[in-house]
């Protein structure tokens, strides 16, 4: 059944909550399934604590909060969730849709929006594989202007990068100096698998980006990578996820670390013994507990879904985080807009 909803019912139930002086749950109603991480393992370095459907088929000020792509916590609470349709949704601490925008590029056009970072100062950076670029947006929406890209991350003919598979996954290092955004696949003359992790740095979070170093990362065979994240001592998740019919979706999530990694910009073809970043396997999330959840498609595990975006939503120390999983649902009958919420352990840093 789908859901509509209008800002000051929002409002005023946020209005109450504050009110009260109780803050607000992030266990939204709707489809859900908890448990704790002693419990609920999907591993030794990942548990499921929860799961949520409650934003399945939800409709916003006239706007679907639908084919959700990144997430992105905020200072004050709440998350910003991205759509690949160019909408940014703000949820609120129950993971509820607060307010929207609609972004757009220097001409006025919608974006393929995939990857989401909030900056210090409030603004957020929006990759996108139209175009394809990585754009600066303010609070209220409006382009402030967008990064270099390096000639073989445009689109076929003008580059290297294939339709539909360019930039996706998107994050900031801890320290605000280093963003990053991967391509979701190989360019064409790369050996399969083998994608290209680009950087932009900048001396201080106050100064603008300029292009840093491009890393090499291998994805298991028949996987892209949708999503990345920045770990607090300097190191990468990495999301992969892929689709078979009849099968289902097959999701793992990686630990890498770009520091024991190499420059390859300058290399025009990667080949199968490129350098690439050494990656730790988490999880494979087929082995996590189902927690109750249904899937409308063919699945190994019913829990499973289209993911495509994350967040850091905590962290304790440099190696215990609080992950947030979102699923794309296509607007398709057969998928499912689900948010999966993890305890990860990272292994100790070159062990």
């Amino acid at each position: 059944m789908r859901r509509t909803l209008a800002s000051a019912v929002v409002l005023a139930a946020a209005c109450t909550l504050a009110a009260s002086g109780v803050a607000a749950s992030a266990a939204p109603a709707g489809t859900v399934g908890t448990a704790s991480p002693a419990t609920a393992r999907c591993s030794g370095a990942v548990a499921l604590t929860g799961f949520s459907d409650h934003l399945d088929e939800t409709v916003f000020e006239g706007r679907a909060v639908a084919n959700l792509s990144a997430l992105a916590p905020r200072a004050d609470g709440s998350l910003l969730a991205l759509s690949d349709r160019s909408e940014l949704f703000t949820l609120d601490r129950e993971r509820e849709p607060a307010a929207a925008v609609t972004l757009r590029d220097e001409a006025g056009a919608e974006l393929d929006s995939e990857g989401l970072v909030v900056d210090r100062d409030g603004t957020v950076w929006v990759s996108s594989e139209t175009g394809p670029a990585v754009q600066h947006h303010g609070t209220d929406g409006a382009l402030l202007g967008s990064l270099p890209l390096p000639d073989a991350l445009r689109t076929a003919p003008a580059g290297r990068v294939r339709e539909n598979l360019s930039l996706e996954g998107l994050t900031l290092s801890a320290d605000g100096l280093t963003l990053f955004s991967n391509v979701e696949e190989e360019l064409l003359g790369d050996a399969d698998g083998v994608l290209r992790i680009q950087t932009w740095q900048r001396p201080d979070p106050s100064s603008p980006f300029a292009l840093g170093v491009q890393h090499a990362y291998r994805a298991d065979p028949g996987l892209g990578v949708p999503e990345l994240l920045a770990t607090p001592d300097g190191r990468l998740l990495v999301v992969e996820r892929g689709f078979t019919a009849q099968v289902g979706n097959t999701v793992r999530l990686y630990v890498a670390d770009p520091a024991a990694g190499s420059d390859v910009g300058a290399v025009e073809h990667l080949a199968e013994d490129a350098p690439v970043l050494p990656k730790t396997l988490l999880a494979d999330l087929v082995t996590c507990p189902t927690l109750g959840a249904v899937a409308e498609q063919a699945q190994l595990n019913p829990l499973l879904d289209n993911v495509e975006g994350a967040a850091l939503l905590s962290a304790q120390g440099d190696r215990r985080l609080r992950v947030l999983l979102v699923s794309d649902d296509n607007e398709r009958p057969t998928q499912t807009t689900r948010f999966h919420d993890l305890d990860v352990t990272l292994p100790v840093r070159g062990a």
